[in-house]
């Protein structure tokens, strides 16, 4: 959510910023709910002071006996208080228009983020390995031999219905095994605290993460009025709302692996087969709450965290940064880190990692209070995906793809597997 404050000093430049994203001048229309309800609340104040002295005329009118100035000064008084509470109904009116005008706008990109229309336009800033040389024809996930039996989409339809898959056997194993690993790595080695958070939330929780008003399509929202998380960057950020954290609280770093769910509204016919694109997937997510002077050096520890990962799975990936067309409503600046899948031929999105700056923060009420004294300031908060659990196996299994249908496994996975190094064509776990 955006300062009202920041737009009045500069509209310009707040119009200017937006249309980098390609949308249309708004300063003017806020500005102009913004007046309204700054001239309904002085005029309020200014009804209210006019109420009070009038109050205490009333006495000293009725005790003189004048009694044509005490009904006058008891109407003023009324009027008065009509008028008060006509003008605080006009001055709510305003804020709540103003609100809700702001929650549907989009976080400003930073300077240093290029511009552009889509995906075609984002930057390749990192490159790390080479797509194996395979000396046969590459197979998607889901075709691979070794794969088959452990992964089930008719029993998922029969069942839930489409982008819904059954895990069994070895490839299951090898799922959990794989989220496993991510949270002994960073919890471990990257100093982030370990939780495990609710996936049904309330709407201050959604709202606060900038995922409504203006996402509710993207999201599933039970009949009790809870909506489950698209990812648990939800309930790791909303845990500092309200809070004034103590500086030298700062960075607080979080890390959950959860169930998420996506509605996937507008992607019909978009990755259909596999299980690339779901309803229902598991992610290990990321989450800082920082100092604003020290967003951008996490944005880059966190990015270097995901891409860790990768490398010690040994997984070919590049890491773009997202055009001013591409980023997420929330973002100020997005790395999107994407893995090399030898069946489609191409890099696919594994984790997108971004800085919010104070957008989140505003909007949920997350301060700290500076060690040199003063009022609280707003924290600034990031997200990234450490990894996607599923996209990391898709990626797993088609790097590790061998021409008699099996797979090899990383090397660290090995000890969360009882030893096994692959699966054999049979589906089966092996030596």
């Amino acid at each position: 959510m955006h300062d009202i404050r920041t737009i009045r000093d500069d509209p310009a430049a707040f119009d200017a910023a937006l249309a980098r994203r390609g949308m249309d001048s708004v300063s003017s229309g806020l500005l102009a709910l913004d007046e309204a309800r700054r001239a309904a609340i002085q005029g309020a104040e200014a009804a209210l002071a006019d109420r009070n002295a009038a109050s205490k005329q009333v006495g000293a009118a009725k005790a003189a006996g004048d009694d044509a100035e005490f009904e006058r000064l008891r109407a003023l008084v009324a009027a008065k208080k009509d008028e008060v509470a006509r003008l605080e109904d006009e001055a709510r009116e305003a804020q709540a228009a103003l609100d809700a005008a702001l929650m549907e706008l989009p976080n400003l990109p930073d300077a240093d983020v290029p511009d552009g229309a889509d995906e075609a336009d984002n930057v390749e800033i990192h490159r790390w390995g080479e797509p194996p040389a395979l000396d046969f024809e590459a197979r998607e996930h889901f075709e691979i031999p070794a794969v088959v039996p452990g992964m089930d989409f008719e029993t998922a339809a029969k069942m839930s219905g489409s982008r819904f898959v059954v895990l069994r056997g070895a490839v299951a194993r090898v799922h959990r095994a794989l989220a496993q690993w991510m949270l002994d790595v960073h919890t471990g080695e990257n100093g982030l605290i370990e939780h495990t958070t609710p996936v049904l939330v309330r709407d201050d929780a959604m709202t606060g993460t900038d995922k409504l008003p203006k996402f509710g399509d993207d999201s599933f929202l039970t009949r009790e009025g809870y909506w489950l998380i698209p990812t648990s960057e939800v309930t790791l950020t909303y845990s500092v709302a309200g809070d004034v954290l103590p500086e030298d609280a700062l960075p607080r770093r979080m890390t959950a692996h959860t169930l998420c769910f996506r509605s996937e509204a507008g992607s019909a016919g978009r990755d259909t087969a596999g299980m690339l694109r779901q309803h229902q997937f598991e992610k290990v997510e990321m989450v800082s709450i920082t100092h604003p002077d020290r967003s951008r050096a996490e944005l880059d520890r966190m990015t270097g965290l995901a891409q860790d990962l990768l490398e010690r799975l040994s997984l070919p990936y590049r890491t773009v940064v997202l055009c001013t067309g591409d980023m997420g409503f929330g973002a100020r600046r997005t790395h999107d880190i994407e893995v090399w899948l030898p069946g489609q031929g191409k890099y696919r999105e594994i984790s997108s990692c971004s800085t919010t700056g104070d957008f989140q923060a505003r909007r949920m009420n997350a301060r700290f209070k500076p060690a040199e004294g003063g009022k609280p300031q707003f924290v600034h908060t990031l997200n990234g995906s450490g990894l996607a659990v599923g996209r990391c196996l898709i990626a797993v299994l088609e790097n590790g793809q061998q021409a008699d249908g099996s797979v090899d496994l990383p090397s660290v996975l090995h000890p969360y597997l009882g030893g096994a190094t692959r699966i054999a064509a049979d589906g089966a776990l092996a030596g």
